[in-house]
């Protein structure tokens, strides 16, 4: 009599947040090589992937940071808030020097930059997967020493010292954005709006709103993947 066969075991399930289609379709055949991982599903921006983290149920979520809306900053914060202990991995074209604390701070595994290449983003997705942080080596130790208490030196960049929400204003501002449009990006009132402006002018050392909106400018054409 043959033995009853063993019930395969469930595949982990990965959804992902990007809002360039090429991308998702990378890394939907990056995992797709890997015997125990599947995609389960896709999503191009913040409302449309927590919709699906509602219905799908995965076990892991791979999100950009540039999301139309709302970054992926915010959406981590409101998947935590929904789904406590989910676990995200952020893969961006962005530094990870300016992003990975937010992310951390934010609910996030780990943060690994899309130049570094698959077999980077496979093992990032394994340590989180096991419980870990994923970030770069020379990452890990300043954050070690920022969560810790034991950083002395002073942010390397003003921008560092911005809010997640003053910091997601101050780059839409170097993006053209206007002030309406802005607010209705982001669900605030143009008063809040202002108001957020207002300590960012303080925080960068700016005077007008001239001069904060060419400081803007600059700091966004000055990011890898600035046009």
């Amino acid at each position: 009599m043959k033995a009853p066969k063993k019930p395969a075991k469930a595949k982990i399930k990965v959804l992902i947040v990007d809002d360039h289609p090429m991308m998702r379709e990378g890394l939907t055949q990056l995992i797709g090589h890997e015997p125990d991982l599947v995609v389960c599903g896709e999503a191009g921006d913040a409302p449309e992937g927590l919709e699906k983290i509602g219905t799908l149920q995965p076990d892991l979520v791979l999100t950009d940071i540039t999301l139309p809306g709302k970054n992926g900053v915010e959406l981590i914060k409101d998947i935590q808030a929904a789904h406590p202990g989910l676990a995200v991995l952020v893969i961006s074209m962005h530094d990870e020097a300016l992003y990975a604390e937010r992310v951390l701070r934010a609910g996030g595994r780990g943060y690994v930059m899309k130049q570094e290449g698959g077999k980077r983003i496979v093992e990032a997705i394994r340590k989180v997967l096991a419980g870990q942080v994923a970030v770069s080596e020379k990452m890990s130790a300043k954050i070690l020493e920022i969560f810790s208490g034991r950083r002395t030196d002073e942010a390397s960049s003003p921008v560092e010292t911005l809010t997640d929400r003053e910091f997601e204003i101050f780059q839409l501002i170097g993006q053209g954005v206007e002030t309406k449009e802005l607010a209705a990006k982001l669900h605030l009132s143009p008063k809040t709006v202002e108001v957020h402006r207002a300590n960012i002018k303080t925080k960068l050392q700016v005077k007008s709103m001239t001069e904060l909106i060419r400081y803007a400018v600059r700091w966004v054409e000055s990011q890898p993947g600035a046009s």
